[in-house]
């Protein structure tokens, strides 16, 4: 069963989302009338497919990737009539036919070389700006299509949101984050009313926290034994607002437990209640992440509830980055929350699809930033290995969390590929617009090179995430 749940979650994660990227780049040449070749989901040998019009639709030996190839699309490409025309008419010194690939094609021109009768179909012959939309075209439509996904799975199973969000708002735990506003508000109290808003439920009250002028303290009502008082809580940021009502209620059960990290090498399971550290008890997820953020580094004995047995362990946090690339203890689990949904109107399906996708692309762009700027690290990286797990453990946990990492892996493919990087699209991107600024080709010698300093950069890149995904596995088995 767990083979079959790594063959469908990568066929969903990385399968569709490649399918996805690459009929972007068909469809856009098609719509120019390039000839497309080869529609490939996968690198490497043809294992199957079938030929329909002037395309080889096939799926190839190595599935982490795939490619469109059209008529043309390599200018190097010079048939031998276009050797022996250019040898003929320069020098009669020999010259490989690599060098006279290269030359033939400075010399004489990338349009001059296209055969007549084929002109018209390929990639060259078409317009840069034609050649840069087909480029952009993949990742487009990877930022578009979680939009289509995540709207549809709102409209079809509804719109997921936490069990606690329909309970009283009652504090239950004051955080110790160091980003949580000081406060006098008491654990057991109820909170009636925000900033003059009334306030029922969890839901309610972090709605009121959202519309909320944070350049100004909350003003909190609360009622304590029928008794009501109010509290101000000066707030800096909507990251402080956010902890201004202590921790949610969300109970100290741990969900995914990441392999090779902390947790996992202390024997933390999936499904173990949290119930003290180091002594302390523990009833609620926040005061478990408070715990562990405020370790600084030292060893926590764990106090663990698994199947109604008592189990002592000790783990020490790792010093990690975080989303926003601040250095903070973490040990690589995840808290189980009870999830339910309810139904939403297609117009409210669509609004929730663009405003999730809206912050995937927010946060996967401030992490690729954070990336380069060399504070979140390249060893944090996920690689085919990592995708792969993280896929059968989505396929395992049902359509939700499935779709949600097929969104997230959609959004990452359309991201890095719109990166100048040689041999990526957005590199392609860059050369076009160089060129049109130049108004001229550049050498087909300087893009032979940049193609080269592109190819040498993934493939180091690749190793390097590749290293730390296997050593990762490792970890977890061992």
């Amino acid at each position: 069963m767990a083979f079959l749940h790594y063959v469908v979650g990568i066929g969903l994660v990385l399968g569709v989302m490649i399918l996805v990227h690459e009929w972007g780049h068909f469809a856009m040449a098609r719509l120019f009338k390039v000839r497309v070749d080869v529609f490939s989901i996968g690198f490497g040998p043809r294992l199957f497919g079938w030929k329909r019009g002037d395309t080889d639709y096939r799926v190839s030996a190595l599935p982490f990737g795939g490619y469109v190839r059209m008529a043309g699309q390599d200018p190097s490409e010079i048939d031998s009539a276009d050797r022996e025309w250019f040898s003929k008419n320069t020098d009669d010194k020999p010259k490989s036919d690599a060098t006279l690939t290269r030359e033939a094609a400075e010399f004489r021109g990338v349009d001059q070389l296209l055969k007549t009768g084929d002109a018209a179909g390929e990639l060259m012959s078409k317009p840069r700006w034609q050649r840069a939309l087909i480029s952009f075209a993949g990742p487009a439509v990877n930022l578009v299509f979680p939009i289509l996904l995540l709207s549809g799975f709102f409209l079809i199973n509804g719109e997921p949101y936490p069990s606690y969000a329909n309970q009283p708002a009652q504090i239950v735990s004051l955080s110790s984050d160091k980003d949580a506003p000081k406060s006098d508000l008491r654990v057991g109290e109820t909170v009636r009313a925000i900033n003059g808003v009334a306030v029922n439920t969890w839901d309610e009250a972090f709605k009121a926290i959202d519309t909320a002028n944070l350049s100004e303290p909350l003003r909190v009502e609360v009622l304590d034994n029928g008794a009501s008082r109010t509290v101000s809580i000066p707030v800096k940021n909507i990251t402080s607002a956010s902890l201004a009502l202590g921790d949610a209620p969300i109970p100290a059960v741990l969900d995914e437990v990441a392999a090779g990290y902390p947790a996992d090498r202390a024997g933390l399971r999936e499904g173990d209640v949290i119930k003290a550290i180091d002594g302390q008890p523990i009833r609620y997820w926040g005061q478990f992440v408070d715990g562990v953020r405020n370790s600084g580094g030292k060893s926590l004995a764990l106090e663990v509830e698994r199947q109604g047995q008592t189990v002592h362990t000790n783990v020490t946090p790792l010093l990690k980055t975080n989303d926003s690339g601040e250095p903070t203890y973490q040990v690589g689990v995840a808290a189980k929350d009870d999830t339910l949904y309810q139904k939403v109107t297609v117009a409210q399906a669509v609004k929730d699809g663009v405003s999730r996708t809206g912050f995937i692309i927010e946060k996967t762009a401030g992490t690729v930033g954070l990336l380069f700027s060399g504070k979140v690290s390249i060893n944090q990286l996920q690689g085919p290995v990592g995708i792969s797990h993280l896929a059968k453990q989505a396929v395992e946990h049902g359509a939700g969390p499935t779709i949600s990492l097929m969104a997230l892996i959609s959004v990452n493919l359309g991201i890095l590929n719109l990166l100048p990087i040689p041999i990526l699209d957005g590199g392609n991107i860059l050369l076009l617009a160089v060129e049109g600024v130049m108004r001229r080709d550049l050498s087909m010698n300087f893009k032979e090179r940049f193609v080269q300093v592109g190819l040498v950069f993934l493939l180091v890149l690749f190793a390097i995430v590749m290293y730390h995904d296997v050593l990762r596995r490792i970890a977890a088995h061992s």
